[in-house]
């Protein structure tokens, strides 16, 4: 009997060279992540930063990190497990020695290491290049980044849970994108809004993982509201989890 171990790096490699074969998903994974937060740097110009405490730096560096956690993980997964689904590789999978959670997780390790290299690589060139110098509080941003990379994992189970193809995925991964890259403080940062819009956009999936980001990286993020942040955030998980739990489902949608 194989272990946990083998049995989990068994399915990640075989997901790796999966995930080699799609030029769409790999594209997606690899390369939006790395362009998007260009868009972001020109819409710092209309902004007040100085008057709420922020830089180009602490804008663009917690974006990149959700544009990667968006792209890189969510989206690309979502579309991972729908295929396999529709392809019977999860009825499969199920017939032998693994576990459904072994399962989901093993499948979401090639795209998990993407968008972690990614958040890691972006977060040293923000610094490097926009001069923003080590973050003060580098647990907030690590734990951030992992609460993330979690609860991407388990909306985008949720997500294939209602697509019935590749092609459909794209469509219902959408309302998740656009509400986390329009009020989670992606492309806008929190700090400038209204405080009645802000308090409700602080509720929304991505945005404690935005905040603790960016809290990493000002060090003026108080340990209420980072308390406050990671509880959103594990609420949302729980929350996800038991609709996978729920809903997901293992052969194809017909």
């Amino acid at each position: 009997m194989t272990t946990l171990k083998g049995r989990m790096t068994a399915l990640a490699r075989a997901e790796l060279t999966l995930l080699g074969r799609s030029r769409a998903t790999l594209v997606t994974a690899l390369f939006v992540p790395l362009l998007l937060p260009l868009s972001v740097r020109s819409a710092t110009d209309q902004m007040d930063l100085e008057e709420v405490g922020l830089s180009v730096g602490t804008v663009i560096l917690p974006a990149a990190v959700g544009f990667s956690l968006l792209f890189a993980i969510y989206t690309a997964l979502t579309n991972v497990y729908v295929v396999r689904r529709e392809e019977l590789v999860l009825k499969r999978l199920r017939t032998g020695e693994l576990r459904d959670p072994e399962i989901l997780v093993g499948a979401a390790l090639p795209a998990v290491g993407i968008g972690l290299a990614q958040c890691v690589l972006l977060a040293v060139g923000c610094t490097v290049l926009l001069d923003i110098g080590a973050p003060p509080a580098p647990h907030l941003a690590v734990l951030g980044v992992l609460l993330g990379v979690v609860l991407c994992v388990a909306l985008a189970a949720v997500t294939a849970s209602f697509s019935r193809t590749a092609e459909s995925a794209q469509v219902t991964s959408l309302p998740v994108m656009f509400v986390s890259l329009l009020g989670s403080g992606v492309t806008v940062p929190l700090e400038v809004l209204p405080d009645r819009v802000a308090s409700l956009c602080e509720l929304l999936p991505l945005s404690p993982v935005i905040t603790l980001v960016r809290g990493g990286w000002t060090g003026d993020l108080s340990a209420y509201d980072a308390l406050g942040a990671v509880a959103t955030a594990l609420a949302w998980t729980v929350l996800a989890v038991f609709a996978v739990r729920r809903w997901f489902r293992w052969e194809p949608r017909r």
